[in-house]
């Protein structure tokens, strides 16, 4: 299945890293610049990666799809829907054009993400033009590659700071039979000790969030466990809708002016006692902060409740990640040195040392 506007461009961006890597020119590899908010600023020449787009392959019967990197992900997602099936960790977009490349190198997954997995946990294979300036295959039939790393995989959260993504293919699941969402009147801290109670039982919940007030869940499935559930917990209708304004942050919460951070935390964990609001998601794993505390205090109050924080504002901190063990660390740069050696791919932007 080939769109009108599919074009493979790889060599030319394969020449252009090649003529980076002979003058040393730092690169910053970027589809529709979605999600540039993310991380450190990068200093390079711009890798404009949107010239290489196209579904390359899609049998829905294999459960398989492969596309381009510059291919918009709502092209994809268009492309899947039509034969009833999705890609179940739901990754966000923050822009109409964002593309597959920008998906895959943020790894960002959407609100069915404790029930359904990863970006990382759908990538199949890639191919990847790496920092040594040669287009490589990973994965498919032979999941690892000689050096024991599953560097599809990698490439999911890396940021575009181990190579340049140039194709990925993905597992795809049928879309569910039956979709239904309720909404709950009861506290964050009745919430999330219902949740941890219902995490115990077979009951067909694909999203949960509270936003403060109420709490929203999402039931699939087929119609006999959605009905039984719903009788079981009660509640109002919501407007499916509801999961595409969380994810997309489009919800009134995400409008304040104050700064974003998001906190990923152990299943299970009280309400933290934290200066500003919180919106739960991920039924407790995942909370939004908007606070104007300091990013040390932040990450002291999570550390030590086995967590990590990420500032989703631009420029707020010179650390928007979590910073990492010393051990972590090396194996990090580790990883950088044998697929980017001469550093010229988005240098800085996950960490300084990097």
């Amino acid at each position: 299945m080939h769109g009108t506007a599919d074009l493979d461009d790889s060599g030319a961006l394969l020449e252009q890293v090649n003529g980076a890597l002979e003058n040393a020119t730092p690169l910053r590899i970027q589809g529709a610049n979605s999600k540039a908010f993310l991380g450190r600023i990068v200093a390079g020449e711009i890798v404009d990666t949107r010239s290489h787009r196209g579904i390359v392959s899609y049998d829905p019967t294999e459960l398989v799809i492969t596309a381009r990197c510059g291919t918009p992900l709502a092209e994809l997602l268009q492309v899947l829907d039509a034969a009833q099936q999705m890609l179940p960790c739901e990754p966000p977009a923050f822009a109409d054009d964002a593309t597959v490349g920008g998906m895959i190198a943020c790894g960002l997954s959407g609100p069915r993400r404790p029930w359904s997995g990863s970006v990382r946990d759908y990538v199949l294979g890639t191919r990847v033009i790496t920092g040594l300036g040669k287009h490589l295959r990973f994965g498919g039939e032979v999941m690892k590659n000689v050096a024991g790393y599953d560097v599809s995989r990698l490439m999911a959260g890396s940021y575009g700071t181990l190579g340049l993504i140039t194709e990925v293919s993905l597992k795809v699941l049928p879309k569910p039979r039956k979709t239904l969402s309720i909404s709950l009147d009861m506290n964050s801290e009745r919430a999330l000790q219902s949740l941890s109670q219902w995490g115990q039982q077979p009951l067909p919940i694909s999203a949960a969030c509270h936003d403060g007030e109420r709490l929203h869940l999402r039931l699939e499935g087929g119609e006999g466990s959605v009905a039984a559930a719903r009788d079981r917990l009660g509640g109002e209708p919501l407007d499916s809708a509801f999961w595409a304004d969380l994810n997309e942050h489009h919800l009134p919460f995400f409008d304040e002016d104050q700064p974003l951070w998001r906190l990923s935390l152990p299943h299970n964990t009280p309400k933290l006692s934290l200066p500003g609001r919180q919106l739960i998601d991920w039924g407790g794993a995942q909370r939004w902060l908007k606070s104007d505390a300091e990013a040390s205090f932040l990450r002291q109050v999570v550390d030590e409740a086995g967590g990590h924080v990420t500032s989703y504002s631009h420029g707020l901190t010179d650390s928007p990640f979590q910073p990492l063990p010393v051990a972590l660390m090396r194996y990090h740069r580790s990883l950088k040195q044998q697929l980017d050696p001469r550093g010229i791919f988005n240098p800085g932007r996950l960490y300084a040392e990097l």
